[in-house]
């Protein structure tokens, strides 16, 4: 910005302190002669009209705040302070000027004059027209007329990260991240470089910049740390004498590395506090805010304060993208207000949404500033250079119109993203050019982060607290559904239901063509043409859908929109027979946006193929036929629930019909081998049987004692076995035997095959039933202790008679008891040699021990064994 930079001006100035007042009224370009801290002393008219005001208006006021905004910036004002206080002033630059009929650029020099006089500011209209010119120009009022079809895509297909251009309060240069050699470099280089020639092209980065920065840039670049918008940053003096102070913020991204040079005031306190207020005591007040509303208009306050922009906005998305501006801190003459207003999400394309995700902060001191392109060598030519990380990277010319159809020139925005999500901006706004200091942009960028922390604190207990209340609600429904049999009843009539569940007021089952309501819900007729509609619209694959506005999508819904405007819809399973629907009804309102949402764009010309709409006048939306939004976690529940209906009602329902079809197969299966069973034991009967007589026939023809007395055993054992398989076949249930019905047909064969006078009698209880294998060995047992009666028991008269009972002892047990009226048994007689092969008695405790049983003895007077089983 010194002389000799390309402005147009020409290299030397008259000596205004020698020109009569006359003569410099009669200059053709504005001059203005201001004092030391840039107050008006004089003008000229070509300077009143090129101002746009009166020359008594212009005395005594601010040149740089008051007259031309544009230019009280470090490179205006702050040039200006410096070469004040050296005592040589004498720099140009351009800088736009917002008139009523458009803004207007301004070739501005300004010089040192005698120490009485102060000093001369030259103005002088810039050689380019202006952007206002290029977007506004005839061709576009004619389009305009000529009503053509606006392609509102054209917005989103902006590529606003390669724009070719920068902000002029910054000098840029493009190095290869390697050798650090410059690549490209803004056209304004001269500002940072006023000796460096016509172009920096080829230049190393040590050459230009000081040797700590450059080491600081090169380790960071070695280990990674400039990459996704991290920076390294510093102040670095520039120029021989080292009195230009730049703020150098250095950046990979692309391939390439970015240094942005930034002037810097010469004095921190030329442009506000030379210390901003720290973000510590604003945090600190943030964290007290309980709710999101206060938190945002908490952080719209102390924004405003740290960076003194007129007003501040806490602009939050909506699920289709549209914004709200949920809290304002403004000056008081701020002549519109847009809280409460809703803005389209054209407004904010998605390419520009995505930009916010990732550079999180942009500063624009001048709207009508007029860009600086950036000059690169020809091997850059079809690979632009990316500025998305670039904090002066210039604006899109659609974006700009914006600002101007709103009333705003200098501006802020800060992304306020939650949980990875751009939930929604931090938006200043100036009615004038305003610039805002290095530091207090980073308090600013802090206070956003702040108020993303805290609306993800406050939303995320909010949403934790909702979704643990529906997650027991769901496992009431779940229990619910594993105990029952009828999905469709525990869903609809449990002590909780589908409708607690959600917030709807109303909910049903379709099961095939079976309608279940629950709560206020459509009649089942309309149920089922609007399942119908969702097995015919939505894709297979598709197993849910939701929507807030159910009459725009279906418009047969209109008809019961007071019940069912919000639905959501859950397929159960693969067949989609089945179906769960919540509902909510319409909720009729008023949507205040600001313009007409129908209307985002205009046709454009030139730099701006689309213009954005003018008009941003509060606009009313009479909204019918629309719920309150379900929440896409509360989706996610319902098909959750979809899958546990799957998964436990309806599989069991298939399962009891499989089973069911086991069962009976099972009941055939059973009824042929209880046949056969019955059978085989018939036939063991019968063998046993033969075998006994075979022994008895072997017994008769046997002369030995010893062995007749053995074949006698032997078939009595066989018979008991085979009494067993008898009652088996005679029983209904093949597993259990009638012990005591057994025991008692046992001992009549038992006396029938005794002889000598010897009786046997017997008492039962009815009905005491035994496992087949518990049968058989008391049967065993009651056989070797009868017949040992019979050989030890005798009386002199020859004969004996032996008592067997048989009773129920209840639990399973039993207790069989078999005692004779002979001598008893002689002291010691378990300790004596038995008087025959004592396989009896071996054969008795072999028994006792498989079924568990005990074995009681005592004389009665006579032997007496009771066994307890």
């Amino acid at each position: 910005m010194t002389r000799g930079d390309g402005t147009g001006l020409p290299a030397n100035s008259p000596d205004y302190d020698a020109l009569p007042a006359e003569q410099i009224a009669g200059i053709p370009q504005g001059v203005v002669r201001v004092d030391d801290r840039g107050y008006v002393r004089a003008a000229n008219p070509a300077a009143s009209s090129l101002l746009g005001k009166p020359t008594v208006q212009l005395e005594g006021r601010d040149f740089f705040r008051d007259l031309m905004p544009g230019a009280d910036v470090p490179r205006g004002r702050g040039r200006f302070l410096a070469g004040v206080r050296r005592g040589h002033l004498d720099v140009a630059g351009r800088f736009a000027l917002d008139r009523p009929a458009g803004p207007v650029s301004l070739e501005v020099r300004m010089v040192s004059g005698k120490p009485t006089k102060g000093s001369w500011i030259e103005l002088r209209p810039a050689g380019q027209s202006s952007r206002r010119e290029s977007i506004e120009g005839a061709s576009v009022v004619e389009r305009r007329e000529r009503a053509e079809p606006v392609d509102v895509t054209a917005c989103e297909r902006e590529l606003i990260h390669i724009p070719g251009s920068i902000q002029p309060d910054a000098v840029l240069l493009v190095v290869e991240p390697v050798g650090l050699g410059i690549l490209a470099h803004s056209a304004n280089m001269a500002e940072a470089f006023p000796k460096a020639g016509p172009s920096l092209l080829g230049r190393a980065l040590e050459s230009l910049l000081p040797e700590g920065f450059v080491a600081c840039v090169r380790g960071a670049l070695a280990s990674g740390r400039l990459t996704d918008g991290q920076t390294v940053s510093d102040i670095v003096c520039l120029g021989q004498d080292g009195a230009s102070t730049f703020h150098a913020v250095a950046h990979a991204h692309g391939g390439r590395l970015l240094v942005e040079l930034e002037g810097a005031p010469d004095r921190p306190g030329d442009f506000g506090p030379s210390h901003p207020a720290g973000a510590g005591p604003a945090i600190a007040r943030l964290r007290t805010a309980r709710t999101v509303a206060e938190v945002a208009e908490a952080t719209a306050r102390e924004v405003r304060a740290v960076t003194g922009f007129e007003s501040v906005l806490v602009y939050r998305f909506d699920t289709d993208w549209n914004g709200e501006a949920i809290a304002e801190d403004k000056v008081t003459d701020w002549s519109r207000s847009l809280l409460g207003l809703h803005f389209p999400a054209s407004d904010i394309p998605a390419q520009a949404r995505a930009l916010y995700l990732r550079s999180r902060s942009r500063f624009v001191t001048d709207r009508d500033a007029e860009p600086v392109p950036i000059l690169g060598d020809v091997t850059l030519a079809g690979t632009p250079v990316d500025l998305t990380f670039a904090q002066h990277r210039s604006l899109s010319p659609i974006h700009l119109e914006y600002q101007r159809n709103l009333g705003v020139n200098g501006s802020m925005s800060a992304s306020i993203i939650v949980d990875g999500a751009l939930w929604g901006l931090l938006i200043g706004h100036h009615r004038r050019p305003h610039y805002v200091p290095p530091e207090a942009r980073a308090v600013a960028g802090i206070l956003a982060e702040t108020l993303a922390m805290r609306v993800q604190e406050i939303e995320g207990r909010r949403l934790w607290e909702a979704q643990q209340a529906h997650l027991a609600a769901e496992g009431r429904l779940v229990r619910q559904l594993t105990r029952s049999d009828d999905y469709v009843a525990a869903l609809t009539a449990g002590e909780t239901t589908m409708l607690d569940l959600f917030e709807a007021e109303g909910a049903a089952v379709v099961s095939s063509d079976a309608v279940t309501l629950v709560g206020r819900a459509p009649e089942p007729e309309a149920l089922l043409a609007l399942r119908d509609w969702l097995l015919s619209a939505r894709p297979q694959a598709e197993a849910g859908f939701s929507t807030h506005a159910l009459p725009a999508a279906y418009p047969p819904a209109l008809a019961y929109a007071n019940r069912a405007s919000g639905l959501v819809a859950v397929f159960v399973d693969e067949a989609r027979q089945n179906l769960l629907l919540w509902f909510r009804p319409e909720v009729p309102s008023t949507v205040s946006w600001g313009g007409d949402p129908r209307k985002p764009v205009t046709p454009g010309s030139g730099a701006a193929p689309v213009l954005p709409r003018r008009s941003f006048e509060r606009w009313i939306e009479e909204r019918q036929g629309m719920s309150r939004p379900w929440a896409e976690w509360q989706m996610s529940f319902a098909a959750s629930l979809a899958q546990v209906v799957e998964g436990v009602a309806l599989r069991q329902r298939r399962t009891i019909v499989e089973l069911t079809g086991l069962l009976a197969d099972k009941e055939k299966a059973l009824e042929q081998k209880d046949v056969l069973s019955r059978e085989i034991d018939h036939r063991v009967k019968n063998s046993l049987q033969i075998v006994s007589a075979f022994l008895l026939m072997q017994q008769r023809q046997t002369k030995d004692p010893d062995a007749k007395q053995a074949f006698a055993e032997t078939s009595a054992r066989v018979m008991s076995v085979a009494r067993v398989h008898d009652s088996l076949y005679q029983a209904e249930n093949v597993e259990e035997v009638d012990l005591g019905q057994t025991i008692e047909n046992l001992c009549r064969d038992l006396s029938g095959m005794a002889g000598d006078g010897h009786t046997v009698g017997i008492t039962a209880d009815s009905g005491v039933m035994v496992p087949y294998r518990k049968a058989v060995a008391l049967s065993l047992i009651a056989t070797e202790l009868v017949t040992n009666a019979f050989k030890y028991a005798s009386t002199e008269g020859g004969g004996g008679h032996i008592a067997v009972s048989v009773s129920d002892q209840g639990g399973g047990r039993v207790r069989v008891r078999v005692c004779d009226d002979g001598e008893g048994l002689p002291e010691g007689w378990a300790e004596r040699k038995p008087k025959g092969t004592g396989l009896g008695m071996k054969l008795v405790r072999a028994m006792l021990d498989q079924i568990d049983a005990t074995l009681e003895v005592a004389n009665a007077p006579g032997a007496c064994f009771t066994v307890h089983a």
